[in-house]
């Protein structure tokens, strides 16, 4: 099992203000967003278009963990980058709840792709890839008076009902959560706050999808979570702490060699959250 936290510098995020943007229905249970600009997107950036399916819930026996409730979103990604250069695209996919305030990193697990490809892929047309394998190979250009080319990827999460370590009390069910998607855009900017020396704050262009669950949560037929309609693309930060780690006696050279610590990512929004729909 792999965790996809870590993320190249080149395709960091920048500062924006959330934009509220309309969705395409591309096909059955299936929307299409479409990149829109930011306020402080640079000129030479790429943003991938995406298209999703409602998450959905599957139980699997985990080796070495046991049955585990997961949950999985199937998406597709494509380009039409006017540059007409291809793009490596390397997902960065987090589940945060906006009730239970957890967030879940997307996980590799070999087993449970398995099982997820014979239930939405059992002919192999798609060739469902996970987060590391769908960077393995650039995505190539579509024609723009052509059917997309587009390629097929699978997040997983586990744990995000899970009992909450510390929490007596029942926890309730995931009702509201959204997922950001990062890797989609090469937009990103660096900031050095005045008031934190030696933190640097990066901000990478996410889209954040929101979504809600029916019902009691207990069932798990696919129609018990749906798209709210909203979909934005912001730029979300995460916070690296950059500590000296030597100063060089050499006076030719006075900079501090630093490293790069634990990352702090961006606080998990308050509940409720009120949104507006289209």
């Amino acid at each position: 099992m792999f965790s996809r936290r870590t993320f190249m510098l080149s395709s960091l995020g920048a500062l924006a203000t959330p934009n509220l943007l309309l969705a395409q229905k591309a096909g059955f249970n299936e929307r299409e967003i479409i990149p829109q600009m930011t306020a402080n997107d640079r000129e030479d950036i790429w943003t991938l278009h995406f298209r999703f399916q409602d998450p959905r819930i599957i139980v699997e026996k985990i080796p070495g963990r046991g049955t585990k409730i997961v949950w999985y979103m199937i998406y597709r990604v494509y380009n039409l980058d006017p540059r007409k250069e291809p793009i490596t695209f390397v997902p960065d996919i987090e589940l945060v709840t906006l009730d239970r305030h957890t967030r879940h990193a997307d996980e590799i697990l070999p087993s449970v792709e398995e099982s997820i490809r014979k239930r939405e892929d059992p002919t192999g047309r798609f060739g469902l890839k996970n987060s590391v394998t769908i960077s393995a190979n650039d995505i190539a250009v579509s024609k723009e008076d052509a059917f997309p080319r587009a390629v097929t990827g699978v997040a997983i999460w586990t744990g995000v009902d899970d009992p909450i370590s510390g929490v007596k009390t029942p926890v309730p069910l995931t009702n509201k959560f959204s997922i950001f998607v990062a890797g989609l855009s090469n937009g990103y900017t660096a900031e050095k706050p005045i008031d934190r020396p030696g933190e640097t704050i990066i901000k990478r262009k996410t889209l954040q999808l929101d979504f809600e669950r029916l019902g009691s949560g207990e069932a798990t037929e696919p129609s018990g979570i749906r798209w709210t309609g909203n979909a934005t693309w912001m730029y979300r930060a995460s916070t690296e702490n950059l500590k000296p780690e030597k100063v060089s006696t050499d006076p030719k050279k006075t900079d501090p060699v630093t490293k790069v610590s634990d990352v702090k990512l961006e606080p998990i929004p308050t509940f409720p959250v009120k949104r507006t729909r289209d």
